[in-house]
């Protein structure tokens, strides 16, 4: 198959399999909270990702997330995530 004719899948289709696959393995146990716990394990990446294809520009990463950039602080402080301006920033 070529780059061309390969079919990815779609993000909501990875998130609904990958939350499945969650309750699947919690079996009898009941879970609480699974909306906060969710949002805890995807946003921190999230922000990472962006930031990173940013190249650390808050900005541009607020603007792409579709926040202020004062929330995108506030949450780079909430999960310790550390910025690097610039060139240099990794990969």
């Amino acid at each position: 198959m070529t780059k061309e004719t390969e079919q990815t899948t779609p993000l909501r289709k990875n998130v609904q399999h990958a939350i499945r696959r969650y309750l699947e393995d919690m079996g009898q146990c009941q879970t609480e909270s699974l909306y906060q716990t969710l949002l805890a394990e995807v946003e921190p990446p999230l922000i990472e990702e962006v930031l990173r294809y940013t190249h650390g520009n808050q900005s541009q990463t607020a603007r792409i997330l579709g926040i202020t950039r004062n929330t995108l602080r506030a949450k780079l402080s909430r999960y310790d995530i550390p910025v690097t301006n610039g060139k240099h920033w990794p990969a």
